[in-house]
């Protein structure tokens, strides 16, 4: 019998190393609700879904408050 060789899995070059940490402080009620959804919708990294989620909600709001030439009122006419 042979033996199995390991296959090298190469880092994706899709995500960049992060090297910055971000720390917060939750209380022990925020905590709960955190760990509920997580458990609820089955997600195992809870790093990755905070990180996607912070992200996308400032995505969406700086999407939103995006500097026009002009007023909403304007475009409209």
């Amino acid at each position: 019998m042979r033996k199995k060789r390991k296959i090298a899995v190469k880092p994706s070059l899709d995500e960049p190393k992060r090297h910055l940490r971000m720390v917060c402080l939750l209380s022990e009620e925020e905590q709960r609700i955190v760990d509920r959804y997580l458990e609820k919708y089955r997600i195992t990294n809870k790093s990755r879904w905070f990180r996607e989620t912070i992200l996308m909600f400032i995505y969406k709001n700086m999407d939103e408050d995006y500097p026009t030439l002009f007023g909403e009122h304007d475009m409209r006419r």
